[in-house]
């Protein structure tokens, strides 16, 4: 297995040296967080997760044959640490008392309410996006969903970032005269 430039040294991480793991750590720390917050949803459980998972990290590099790239294995390490966690979340669940239960449920009833509003409240501005002019969907969808930055925007419509400043600005405005329409019947039918 070759090391790249940006890759920590594995073997002599394996070798004990402490400082090529914290570059390790370092560099995927933010991954592996990521992974957890999102499969979790819980900041102290993620932290204790991305804890569990380098610990795995360190004591399984042996194992790394570098068949795959480095980060992919990290990732599938982490995504692993958090089923685990998961599945004990639920284990637990099932031995706790009804008072605890309850509150715990609610905690989760109220999460799951939130994602929820969150599925409709994007399947919304999709749909009132789809509605708009191709120019203004495609700027939209390039900006908000494909997370493009403005510059990044300008390159692929081939404008000067300032243009594509102001067509972003008039699309959001399009965007919202379009929201706004669909809103008012929805507010009109729930005073009914």
């Amino acid at each position: 297995m070759e090391q790249t430039v940006d890759q920590p040294n594995i073997e002599a991480i394996i070798g004990g040296d402490s400082q090529e793991f914290a570059k390790l750590v370092d560099k995927y720390k933010v991954l592996v967080f990521t992974i957890a917050m999102r499969m979790l949803k819980n900041r102290e459980e993620a932290e204790e997760v991305a804890q569990d998972s380098f610990l795995k990290i360190y004591k399984s590099l042996k194992k790394f044959k570098g068949d795959a790239k480095l980060s992919t294995w990290i990732y599938r390490i982490a995504y692993n640490t958090c089923l685990d966690r998961i599945k004990k979340n639920k284990k637990e669940l099932n031995n706790r008392s009804i008072d605890e239960v309850s509150g715990y449920q609610v905690a989760e009833l109220g999460n799951a309410l939130e994602e929820m509003l969150q599925k409709e409240k994007s399947a919304l501005i999709k749909n009132s996006i789809q509605s708009l002019s191709p120019t203004d969907a495609a700027i939209l969808t390039l900006y908000y969903f494909e997370e493009n930055n403005l510059n990044e925007l300008a390159k692929t419509l081939k404008i000067s970032p300032n243009t594509a400043k102001i067509k972003l600005y008039r699309a959001r405005l399009r965007l919202a005269e379009v929201l706004k329409k669909q809103m008012e019947p929805n507010k009109i039918e729930s005073y009914e």
